[in-house]
């Protein structure tokens, strides 16, 4: 039986305004009725996701958590003190960050209090950060003053060139210490080694106290890979990326955009409590 839904944030349970659909405030309840927990499983930062519920009953989520930043902290929801953290290697971080400078090309620095330092970002990207909080200009050609850091971003609306230069040039850069996802068809991201959103979920498991296999994992794209593999139930929206499509044992009828929590619920929870 399925006690956990770890769900992506962007692209998945928000609509692309980073909104909640409507639908889904009702599917939370729902899963509060059966005993299930939902786990937002973002890539931002624990305050910028709970910007996300500002408005909501916080009964939703009461006794669940929160796991930012791909896997690496993990959350008890209402509390910013994170149960685990991971954190890049700086010195490579920096060589990541001059390389972006001397290319002129667009990135984001993440702090651990979720702020999202940016640089060079066109203006398709400066309308989408204009809605989340938390965002500041960042000109600096060194990361001195950003001395601990999750994650780092480059974006570019060019994707194969995105890969192709993750390939070619960043994943030679890393050696033992980061790895490389992709999310959102713009972005290439720059995790610590081993960390990623399957990490991440079996660190909740096991501190929630839950089996790996009473857990669902619902994404995307392809920064959610591993935590679609590593669940006991991987569920994409209708809006699933190709990379990640092969992977899913469920994907849905409904888009990100129309609220696919209650599908979620419907076809693969509610069926586990007959007559609730």
């Amino acid at each position: 039986m399925y006690k956990l839904v770890a769900s992506d944030m962007d692209e998945t349970f928000l609509d692309g305004e980073h909104h909640i659909p409507s639908p889904n405030i009702g599917a939370l309840w729902r899963l509060r009725e059966l005993g299930v927990l939902f786990v937002p499983s973002s890539g931002r930062g624990y305050r910028s996701i709970l910007d996300n519920f500002e408005g909501v009953d916080p009964a939703l989520l009461e006794g669940s958590y929160v796991v930012s930043y791909n896997g690496a902290f993990v959350y008890r929801y209402g509390n910013p003190e994170p149960l685990t953290e991971h954190h890049l290697d700086h010195d490579l971080a920096e060589r990541l960050w001059e390389l972006g400078v001397r290319r002129g090309l667009a990135m984001h620095a993440y702090d651990t209090d979720s702020h999202v330092f940016v640089r060079n970002v066109p203006k398709v990207e400066q309308v989408y950060l204009s809605s989340l909080k938390h965002i500041a200009p960042f000109e600096d050609e060194d990361l001195s003053r950003v001395p601990v850091l999750p994650k780092l971003i480059f974006m570019s609306e060019d994707f194969a060139w995105l890969h192709d230069f993750g390939r070619d040039v960043v994943q030679p850069m890393l050696g033992d210490k980061a790895d490389i996802t992709y999310s959102s068809g713009r972005y290439l991201e720059v995790v610590p080694k081993g960390v990623n959103k399957g990490t991440g979920l079996r660190d909740l498991a096991r501190i929630a106290g839950v089996g790996i296999d009473e857990t669902v994992g619902f994404g995307d794209s392809a920064n959610d890979l591993e935590m679609i593999r590593a669940a006991g139930l991987g569920v994409a929206v209708a809006n699933v990326s190709d990379d990640l499509r092969p992977h899913c044992d469920l994907i849905l009828d409904t888009p990100a955009d129309q609220g696919a929590l209650p599908e979620l619920v419907r076809r693969v929870i509610e069926p586990e409590h007959p007559g609730k």
